[in-house]
């Protein structure tokens, strides 16, 4: 199979698998044990936090562990607008967040609090005059997703989070799509809190993370035990976190992989504008969108049936967030930019990773060339 949906996710090297075994095993101990088998769980957990907090340029006290990117994002929203004084009941966000963002704050709108989403443009970026005039003495969160992860886009992020502080507001970017593709500093950036997962870099599946900047109140949405600084309890997925620091040790010069990925995409685009008739690129086409990331609308098909087709050809691609793949509704992204239904229902994404091979880009040009042609007889 030609495997063209590394956003969705990726396969777990082995070399992490190796890393994890022993913890699915032998060494079974609860980290929060004091006992010789709780003690070696810890110093895991431990040493995948310095891991993980080391690439991200944080304290490691700063890094709580989550079950997923879902939970991390969900953490940072909810936590901190629970959090918050009263009179800062306001949160904002884009109107193109994955759903663990934009279904919480929706949430949050039936539990009394004020959403504004804020418009973008047809490529997908923020409408920056809207998101400052949004933001009020009463907002507590602005949360904008750093890489997007259908489209691509990648967002000023740090400029948007000067625009929160400006007001008083903490700035939150779901960054589980661009971490592993770009360089990520949560100084640079300026963020306060930060989301990131496991399985969208060669780690296990159930384990994300959420960076929250010393200071930074958060109330936890799970209670119990006071595991991860009392932010978020329960037992901690000791083989999880161990195989989501080896991932990350083993992630590549993020710099000369994304170089890699960023070439082999802009000939992809090109290749196929080139041998299919009328179909558009979604999403910025210059150095301002994810490496890997590949998304087209195809006038005068159906996209579920593009993708039937390709994945009977062995090419396995999607309509878009993994997440959203049962849904019979056009994808809220495409909508956002301003794609009418039928463009918008013929979307698809395309997704590079670590294997893909130039050879691999030009098979499924000719395979979707060929499939198009057929649907459009």
């Amino acid at each position: 199979m030609i495997y063209l949906d590394h956003a969705a996710t990726t396969p777990v090297d082995p070399k992490v698998l190796a890393g994890m075994q022993p913890y699915l095993g032998e060494q079974f101990g609860n980290p929060s044990s004091i006992h010789a088998l709780g003690r070696a769980a810890r110093a895991a957990v431990d040493t995948a936090r310095d891991t993980v907090a080391s690439t991200l340029n944080c304290d490691y006290a700063e890094l709580c562990f989550t079950s997923s990117g879902t939970e991390a994002d969900n953490l940072a929203l909810i936590g901190v607008m629970l959090a918050a004084p009263k009179e800062r009941n306001h949160l904002v966000v884009s109107s193109i967040e994955h759903h663990a963002v934009s279904h919480a704050a929706k949430f949050l709108e039936t539990q009394g609090y004020s959403v504004t989403f804020v418009r973008v443009d047809t490529e997908g970026f923020v409408d920056v005059e809207a998101l400052a005039a949004s933001i009020t003495e009463r907002t507590a969160l602005v949360s904008i997703l750093h890489g997007n992860n259908e489209i691509g886009t990648i967002q000023d992020v740090a400029a948007i989070a000067k625009l929160a502080h400006d007001k008083g507001a903490r700035f939150h970017t779901d960054a589980v799509q661009s971490f592993g593709s770009l360089p990520l500093d949560v100084r640079a950036l300026n963020c306060d809190l930060l989301s990131i997962s496991a399985h969208k870099i060669y780690g296990p599946k159930g384990v994300g993370a959420l960076y929250a900047r010393t200071g930074v109140p958060l109330s936890p949405i799970l209670v119990g035990g006071s595991q991860e600084r009392e932010r978020r309890a329960g037992t901690e997925n000791t083989a999880g976190i161990v195989g989501f620091g080896e991932a990350v040790g083993l992630l590549k010069d993020t710099e000369s992989e994304g170089s890699r990925l960023t070439a082999l995409r802009n000939k992809f685009i090109a290749d196929l504008l080139a041998a299919i008739p009328d179909i558009r690129l979604n999403g910025p086409a210059g150095a301002y969108r994810l490496p890997n990331n590949v998304n087209i609308s195809i006038a005068g098909v159906d996209g579920s049936a593009v993708l039937m087709n390709l994945d009977r050809a062995g090419i396995a691609a999607s309509s878009g967030s993994a997440c959203s793949s049962g849904s019979i509704e056009p994808s809220h992204v495409l909508t956002a930019i301003g794609l009418p239904p039928d463009l918008a229902a013929s979307g698809i994404r395309l997704t590079l990773g670590r294997s893909t091979t130039e050879s691999d880009l030009d098979e499924t040009v000719g395979v979707l060339s060929n499939i198009v042609h057929r649907l459009r007889a």
